[in-house]
């Protein structure tokens, strides 16, 4: 029967469509009950029509009329063909964009009736998707690459940060990395060489320090202390001094690498700075200061096996208030820089060259002033000096932590014991002393605080100087000036530069005699 056959199509339609059948229950809904009410003695069918719904025979059906209608189903146009068997009522076209049917009443005439504008929107829709997915895609793909970028670039930096140890701003110029990739096999003098540090007058440049401990054979330890181990090592066939901070002295040796590194310290009687670097040894983070190797090693270590006669005792004295003028005096101009106040000025901490002349070291606890501004930068080490020879004011803790001329005047008091140190093993007249640190007779080899208080603050005593030293000239004036710079009251000792002068006319009268001769 024509009738049930479109009945048969619309329940078909319904069961296709799912959920997309409850959509249509307006106007669908309408033809559907048309449909159905269409009585069964309808008559005979009177055209043929192209079908692609059931029910069909060879693709084809027998109807009043041929359609070809268009629903909506999951977002999606689709198209089917059939016959009727009542035009007025199936045939009137509903213009919605769920539903929508054409009618024509000859044989297959509804073969090649379609709905084009429909399906050309349809084909539009189709080429919008495409293009989205052809900016869309590359462009996510091209976001992904560059966060990946960006992480890679992140994790570089991080891990160079972390190997090293200077700030990014102490880089310098391409300039220096370009000298840093051509040293080859230059020697260490060479390498020292103005032209070729980091701009600072001291060191190697940067990208070198990075790459010394890999470099460098450690050969023997030629010394300790509560900072670490001192040894000498081998780099490109000539003798360095490797200083290996234990890990709780961080501090000293980040301090030493941030002065050594952005201040003007080339002096010859300040030790000669290459470089800093830090390695892993025995599943251990070592910090290395690597420095020239003096093979007299400290003054400490020299006075006890080493007798002085007057002119080598003046070298000594001299030399060294050379070296503490150039700490103390701020240079102004691009090349210049700020004052620094040691310490911890000690004869541990002054090395003896083989000219007989001494270059200080050990900067961890120096302090850095610049008139610019009156800029004062204690650093960050919790360290302290060493008790033996602290000032009173450092000792009864009255000295003014603001004023940078305070610290100036500790390492003068200092000085004065180092002076009173090499004096004593000075030969007058055939007699000499044994070597014996300041304050040996008043207080024990490892003095507290509190002993060395009540020794220099309280009893306001100082070492004992040797009455033979007053025989002599050029030693009854190193007498009378170490007993200028024990004074109590700070602004009453000598200044550096004071003493550097008086030392110079010293050593002037010395020389006179040689030349006449």
């Amino acid at each position: 029967m024509a009738g049930s056959g479109a009945i048969g199509l619309f329940t078909w339609k319904s069961q296709q469509t799912g959920n997309g059948g409850k959509m249509l229950h307006g106007a669908i809904g309408s033809l559907l009950l048309a449909m159905l009410t269409v009585p069964r003695s309808v008559p005979a069918a009177k055209v043929r029509c192209a079908c692609d719904v059931p029910p069909c025979t060879n693709a084809t059906c027998l109807g009043q009329v041929c359609f070809v209608s268009r629903s909506l189903q999951d977002g999606e146009h689709t198209q089917s063909k059939g016959c009727l068997s009542n035009y007025l009522e199936n045939c009137k076209g509903y213009p919605m964009e769920e539903y929508a049917i054409r009618c024509c009443l000859s044989d297959m005439c509804n073969w090649n009736l379609s709905f084009p504008v429909k399906g050309k929107q349809i084909q539009n829709s189709f080429s919008l998707k495409n293009l989205l997915l052809m900016i869309l895609v590359p462009l996510l793909a091209l976001l992904v690459l560059g966060g990946l970028l960006m992480l890679s670039l992140w994790k570089l930096v991080r891990r160079c940060k972390r190997q090293l140890p200077f700030r990014h701003s102490d880089l310098g110029d391409s300039d220096m990395m370009l000298k840093a990739s051509v040293v080859g096999d230059s020697t260490l003098q060479d390498l020292l060489n103005e032209d070729c540090t980091t701009g600072s007058g001291s060191g190697l440049p940067f990208l070198v320090q990075r790459t010394m401990a890999r470099q460098i054979t450690l050969v023997e330890c030629v010394g300790k202390g509560r900072y670490g181990e001192v040894w000498r090592g081998v780099w490109h066939g000539e003798n360095v001094a490797v200083k290996i901070f234990s890990s709780r002295d961080e501090q000293s040796w980040f301090r030493e690498t941030e002065i050594y590194n952005t201040v003007l310290l080339r002096h010859d009687n300040i030790l000669g700075y290459i470089a800093s670097d830090m390695t892993s040894r025995n599943s251990s983070t070592q910090l290395w200061l690597i420095t020239h190797y003096h093979e007299n090693g400290s003054l400490y270590d020299y006075l006890q096996r080493t007798v002085l006669d007057t002119e080598a005792c003046l070298s000594l004295a001299c030399s060294i208030i050379c070296g503490l003028v150039h700490l103390h005096v701020e240079m102004f101009g691009t090349q210049g820089k700020p004052a620094i106040a040691h310490r911890d000025l000690k004869s541990r901490n002054i090395l003896v060259k083989n000219n007989r002349e001494c270059c200080i070291a050990d900067l961890g606890l120096a302090v850095m002033h610049s008139q610019d501004g009156d800029y004062l930068d204690i650093g960050n080490n919790p360290r302290v000096g060493t008790k033996r020879y602290m000032a009173p004011e450092v000792l009864d803790e009255q000295i003014r932590t603001d004023c940078f001329e305070s610290y100036k005047q500790t390492d003068i008091w200092a000085y004065g014991l180092v002076l009173w140190e090499i004096t004593r093993r000075t030969v007058v007249n055939g007699i000499v002393e044994d070597y014996r640190p300041p304050f040996f007779d008043m207080v024990p080899s490892d003095p507290s605080f509190e002993e060395m208080k009540k020794v220099v603050c309280t009893d306001q005593q100082t070492p004992t100087v040797p009455n033979r030293l007053y025989s002599d000239s050029i030693l009854s004036t190193l007498a009378k000036i170490m007993k200028e710079c024990w004074y109590q009251s700070p602004s009453a000792r000598l200044t550096a530069l004071r003493i550097k002068k008086t030392l110079k006319k010293l050593g002037s009268s010395l020389e006179k005699p040689k030349a006449d001769y």
